[in-house]
């Protein structure tokens, strides 16, 4: 049953057939043709699954990252990252990082970080003289950081199926974060001092005072909603819902940028993007309750525990394992999907839970700027006007660096555990 399952959803993802629904396919599927369960059992399970309240807060960080755009938060964190680091040879695109890595701490999301920051960066660094391809590319990867700098949905999916803390999983994620995006940053300064770009990328700055009064709102929302988190004020899911309102407030009683007829477009918006995802968790969770009956956990856990000798090796086709993955298979989907599997053999082999969750989560978001299925890559094209394969030739060397970062990551736990440790344990 379980290799007629995972066969039926593979097929499924490779003739385009929209991820939720590939899944929950295979899934009744092997209800129907393999089990005496009646097919309400199917409805039961995807309420069991959507029935947590950490998963609440997906739907409202969404929500605040389109408040945050339409609200003229993400321009203002775009003009304060430029008065930082847009006055050197490449600080254009060291600009478009460091906003990512800001809008990330608020929003959550890769995909809404692509939209809300690449309408802006992207027109400003093809006008500098940037090829349009490495500009998408760039946005595309940068924006990654929005599912390993917290919040991030990612991280509140695989605590919610792994019974992991999701505050640890939140602040495991600064350090790796901070790396990726350092890493980014030193790339991007190198290559335009060889290929010549960004020589005047400090026109039409402003002065960082000036900039930072002006973002001061934007600037001073990652700073209430993580530390609501970390100082016990709030959960991540109430979190959210704080962050909803101060984007509301924000946008229209100071920023003065949303009128009461923007509401509906962003709730409309808001809404489409969360039940696709609800949709993949429902119809993930069914598959792997399926998947939990016939002991493929236990089985896949314990195969790995005798196949790949010690935790070192483990890691390594687990990241294998999990990069291949990442290519064909949604970021949410996977999750659900994999973490319990992944998280039990990495158990076995004394892995510390927090650790391999960072790793996981970076692990596939890099599939977030890897083709075929990449999301980022298609939110970028669209922003940008130019087609993927216009993005390949300037992808490769974004994808090995953040490559390089997830292997030090992996082999230096201490980056990931230092936080956690110091303000939990």
């Amino acid at each position: 049953m379980s290799s007629l399952m995972l066969t039926v959803m593979l097929v499924g993802f490779a003739a385009g057939i929209p991820v939720a629904v590939a899944i929950g396919l295979a899934a009744i599927l092997g209800i129907e043709g393999f089990t005496r369960f009646p097919l309400i059992v199917a409805a039961q399970q995807i309420f069991v699954a959507l029935d947590k309240f950490p998963l609440a807060a997906i739907p409202f960080f969404i929500l605040a990252g389109n408040l945050m755009d339409v609200g003229g938060i993400s321009r203002r964190l775009v003009e304060f990252a430029k008065s930082l680091v847009g006055g050197i040879q490449g600080g254009l695109p060291a600009t478009c990082i460091v906003t990512c890595m800001i809008f990330a701490a608020i929003s959550g999301s890769s995909v809404a970080t692509t939209f809300a920051i690449g309408t802006i960066m992207i027109p400003a660094l093809v006008k500098h003289g940037y090829p349009v391809g490495f500009a998408a590319a760039l946005q595309a990867t940068a924006a990654e950081l929005g599912v390993i700098i917290p919040p991030s949905i990612p991280m509140i999916l695989y605590g919610v199926t792994t019974q992991v803390s999701i505050p640890e999983l939140f602040i495991a994620g600064f350090i790796p974060g901070f790396l990726i995006a350092a890493a980014l940053i030193a790339t991007v300064l190198v290559w335009c001092r060889i290929k010549g770009w960004g020589k005047r990328d400090g026109d039409g700055r402003l002065p960082p005072l000036v900039a930072l009064r002006q973002a001061g709102f934007a600037l001073l929302m990652p700073v209430i909603v993580l530390g609501g988190i970390y100082g016990g004020v709030t959960t991540p899911t109430e979190a959210s819902v704080v962050a909803v309102f101060y984007a509301i407030i924000v946008g229209m009683f100071l920023h003065r940028e949303i009128a009461p007829r923007d509401l509906y477009p962003i709730f409309r918006k808001s809404v489409v993007s969360s039940a696709v995802i609800m949709f993949i968790i429902a119809c993930a969770a069914l598959f792997s309750y399926l998947l939990n009956r016939q002991g493929v956990p236990d089985a896949a856990a314990e195969w790995l525990v005798q196949t790949f000798d010690g935790p070192g090796m483990f890691l390594l086709g687990v990241n294998i394992f999990l990069f291949i993955v990442g290519m064909f298979v949604e970021t949410s989907a996977s999750i659900i999907v994999l973490a319990p599997i992944l998280a039990d053999a990495a158990q076995r082999m004394g892995l510390d839970g927090v650790h391999f969750g960072t790793i996981m989560v970076v692990n596939l978001a890099l599939g977030m700027i890897t083709p075929p299925f990449g999301v980022n890559l298609f939110a970028a094209a669209q922003v940008a006007g130019c087609g993927i394969e216009t993005m390949m030739r300037y992808l490769g060397i974004f994808i090995l660096v953040v490559l390089a970062c997830l292997m030090i990551l992996t082999y230096v736990p201490s980056l990931t555990l230092a936080l956690p440790h110091l303000v939990f344990r």
